[in-house]
């Protein structure tokens, strides 16, 4: 201990001191010290002396593990000062009557090693006689020393003493009555020492335990090695690391204080990992020289890990029982591993330690014997993974099912960082063409909850691979979804709109595989595959793949202006779904309910699909729906809401990879501050390039959001020109994609709004005379329009919608109808009807009439 003051040994020391008063009165003593490494065995003897009286004849001796191998070793450390008075004849102990150099003179020099012997008759018993001899002669050198004073033998780590000098102490402990002798020994804790249990079975021995120190006791050593008061945390952290030990807690402390470590105010981690070197020195150093078989076995019994327990880590170190059994008796005795059983670590630290102070080669070997070992025990396949996944041999026939199988273990429990290593793994053991194929399924459906960009590439290298239609789209199948449609890297590696095309080629096509297809197909603006798939919603409407199909002709229609047929389509759609089972499939409604005015049963069926996702883990799609609910928030005016489900979108989408979700994300979250008043800075706006800008190949309503956030960003920073330009920007996108419902984004009232504060009042009213949902334009009142229309001819004003302008463009640059539609990626149908409405609100009747009375709007 730092100050030489022992705490919590008030009971040890008491009886030690009635031992040396009772030597000091005549009557005899044997105490015997037991406890593991470090609980303070030592201190106890050196302080016991400390406390001697005088007069008492004082002989010490610490054994240690190198000299176990001198014959009479230790009882040469006791006598040593009497040997050599034995050597210069002139030194005579003045205390003593009878000196004790005659017997050491006999006896010592046939038991040392190289001593001369002194002769006696030969015959078979001279050895046993000469043994017998030489401890007679030591036992009368002892008691000579007793003729006029007490005499007290310590001896330090009697169990490490040699053979000869534990014989002789056995044969003087039960030789000590009437003599005033008290021995006093401090030994391991071994259950199996036979000298420890023969010393404990004389009358006149007692045995003490010193059991660990409490935690007031630890906190006081601390507090004096800092010479400071100690944080109640940081005492408790060492009371757990040393478990009481005080050579532990010493040790600890002087390395705390080394470190600078503040008592006051401690960083508990760095604390941690100096507990951690610090058990490590004290305690496995030395049980790897003392016990290397205990020590084998707790490298086995880290390596395997959680749940693990003693008798499998003998299993995996190749130990039989017995042997087993005693490593285990001297692991139990350092205190590293609760009892148990199952025998566990009682620090996670102590494991650390363990695997860092272990050679990694050694480590690599013993993970691949524990994954054989435990494949055969039938361990859950988790835990065998992870043995695979830490050992360097690869190409095993058992590993990869067993990959596989904790990958789909892992998936379930929505841990997919876990499921995507197994399944690399796996990939690189295996060698069949088809299984890999298999295996790049199941790891790009994986990943679609990682990294979207991985799942593209993942979906992308399976069509490729696959010339045939069915084949393809049965591959293609699992990554069929809205989260690969809106991002930009699944919509242009994902070739979902040519599988389902050339699925619809087909005789028969599955419905199970087409309608998943033309869904994602029409998500993403492309409607090849429409036809055959409304064919196969009609002849196979109990499909559970027609749910994403429906949701997705709905949001199509809402966003193309035709609410009646959006609404039907969306009620169809959430009919199908149980409302605690809605997934991603039922977000087209939500969003056509959303489009439509329906905000209620939007923000439902939005909020349903979130709880969905956190339940299962599902990042893509959580991000995804927290999106929709995001702008749903937006449009009911709950701004805290949808700031909220903004702010936790692009911290989804960003740990997904999925980057122009994450720009969408961050521009509601930009539209959202600027609406409730709050400070919208470089860290929210301009400084993140995702939320500035969007690649070209992005999903246009997601770059609309965008541009919209950019215009609001500028236009509260005085900039209306290129706020104006932003939302015109926006407005131009959607109506090339066929968005024509000002419901989706509100650009019109944006660009109205930038005209008025340029002064531009005129095209302030014109822009913010926006056509209804249904396509068709009408004038709105004056109050509504903000002042008179302008720009009329007898009927009143007339009004191109975007979409209308952007035929009439093409037309006037001598576009055929159906070159038009290719364009647009519209229908010609649709083409003709824009024409159709076009004419009828231009009062002309063809496309020679059509120059001229753009000209005159």
């Amino acid at each position: 201990m730092p100050t030489g003051v022992l705490l919590h040994r008030e009971t040890e020391l008491a009886e030690l001191a009635r031992a040396v008063a009772g030597a000091g009165a005549g009557r005899s003593a044997v105490v015997l010290v037991r406890g593991p490494r470090g609980i303070g065995k030592s201190a106890l003897l050196r302080a016991a002396l400390a406390r001697m009286p005088g007069e008492a004849v004082v002989l010490r001796a610490r054994c240690h593990d190198n000299e176990r191998d001198f014959p009479y070793g230790v009882v040469r450390q006791l006598f040593d000062p009497f040997m050599r008075m034995t050597n210069n004849p002139e030194a005579t102990p003045q205390f003593l009557g009878e000196s004790p150099g005659e017997f050491l003179a006999e006896a010592l020099p046939e038991a040392l090693p190289g001593g001369a012997p002194t002769a006696h008759p030969a015959g078979p018993e001279s050895v046993g006689n000469g043994r017998e001899r030489v401890l007679n002669n030591l036992f009368h050198a002892a008691r000579s020393l007793t003729s006029r004073t007490p005499v007290v033998m310590a001896v330090d780590d009697l169990h490490l003493a040699d053979e000869e000098s534990r014989q002789w102490f056995s044969y003087l402990a039960r030789r000590l009555d009437g003599l005033p002798v008290a021995l006093l020994a401090s030994t391991a804790d071994e259950a199996a020492d036979p000298l420890a249990a023969e010393l404990a079975a004389l009358r006149h021995a007692r045995t003490l335990t010193p059991g660990p120190l409490c935690d007031s006791c630890v906190a006081d050593l601390v507090a004096e090695e800092f010479d400071a008061p100690v944080d109640p945390e940081l005492a408790a952290v060492c009371h757990n690391l040393s478990r009481g030990n005080p050579l532990v807690v010493e040790e600890l402390t002087a390395r705390l204080a080394a470190a600078r470590i503040s008592p006051g105010s401690p960083d508990l981690d760095k604390v941690l990992r100096i507990g951690a070197g610090t058990l490590a020195d004290t305690t496995l150093s030395w049980l790897r020289q003392s016990h290397p078989r205990a020590a084998e076995l707790l490298t086995g019994l880290a390596v395997l890990g959680a749940d693990a327990d003693l008798a499998t880590a003998a299993l995996l170190t190749g130990q039989g029982e017995l042997l087993a059994d005693e490593a285990r008796e001297a692991l139990r005795r350092t205190d590293l591993i609760e009892p148990g059983p199952p025998e566990t670590f009682r620090h996670e630290l102590v494991r650390t330690a363990v695997l860092a102070r272990t050679d990694p080669r050694v480590l690599v070997a013993l993970h691949e014997r524990a994954a054989a070992l435990l494949a055969r025990l039938g361990a859950p396949a988790a835990r065998t993974a992870e043995h695979l996944m830490s050992s360097g041999t690869t190409g095993l026939d058992w590993a990869v099912p067993v990959l596989r199988t904790a990958a789909r273990e892992a998936a379930a429990d929505g841990h997919w960082d876990d499921a995507a290593r197994y399944l690399q793994r796996a990939l690189a053991d295996a060698a069949d063409p088809e299984l890999v194929r298999s295996l790049t399924g199941q790891l790009g459906t994986v990943e679609l909850h990682r990294d979207v960009a991985a799942a593209a590439r993942c979906a992308a290298g399976l069509a490729a691979g696959a010339p045939d239609p069915v084949e393809r789209a049965r591959l293609l199948r699992p990554f069929a979804g809205p989260v690969l449609a809106l991002s930009a890297a699944g919509a242009a590696a994902v070739p979902s709109a040519e599988a389902a095309a050339a699925l619809a080629g087909t005789p028969a096509p599955p419905a199970e595989l087409l309608l998943p297809l033309a869904a994602q197909a029409v998500l993403t603006g492309r409607r090849t595959a429409l036809r055959p798939a409304l064919a196969a919603l009609r002849a196979h409407p109990a499909e559970p793949a027609a749910t994403g199909m429906l949701g997705a002709l709905a949001a199509l229609a809402a966003a193309g202006g035709q609410p009646r047929t959006a609404v039907r389509l969306a009620a169809r759609c959430v009919r199908r779904v149980s409302p605690a089972e809605a997934g991603t499939d039922v977000l087209g409604a939500a969003m056509a309910y959303a489009w439509t005015g329906r905000l209620d049963e939007a923000a439902a069926w939005a909020g349903r699909v979130v709880r969905s996702a956190q339940r299962w883990n599902h990042r893509g799609e959580l991000a995804l729906a927290l999106l929709a609910r995001s702008d749903i928030a937006h449009r009911q005016g709950r701004l805290d809401a949808a700031l909220a489900d903004a702010e936790q979108a692009a911290e989804l989408a960003r740990r997904i990879r999925a980057e122009d979700l994450a720009g969408a994300a961050r521009a509601l979250a930009v539209r959202a501050r600027l609406r409730r008043g709050l400070p919208v800075d470089a860290a929210t706006a301009d400084a993140e390039p995702a939320a500035v800008e969007l690649p070209a190949e992005a999903h246009p309503l997601l770059r609309a959001v965008v541009l919209e956030a950019r215009g609001l960003v500028a236009a509260h920073r005085g900039d209306h020109q290129q706020a104006l330009r932003l939302f015109l920007e926006c407005g131009h996108q959607l109506a090339a994609r066929g968005v024509a419902n000002p419901a989706c984004v509100p650009w019109r009232s944006h660009a109205a709004q930038a005209y008025q504060a340029l002064g531009e009042h005129a095209a302030a009213r014109t822009i913010a005379a926006d056509p209804l949902p249904g396509g068709d334009a009408r004038p709105r009142p004056a109050e509504e329009r903000g002042g008179p229309a302008i720009g009329t001819r007898d009927a009143g004003p007339v009004r191109l919608t975007p979409s209308e302008r952007r035929v009439t463009e093409l037309v006037l640059q001598g576009l055929s109808n159906l070159e038009v539609a290719e364009r647009l990626c519209l229908s010609k149908r649709t083409v003709d009807t824009h024409l159709g409405r076009i004419y009828r609100k231009l009062a002309i009747k063809g496309r020679p009439e059509l120059g001229a009375a753009v000209k005159a709007l």
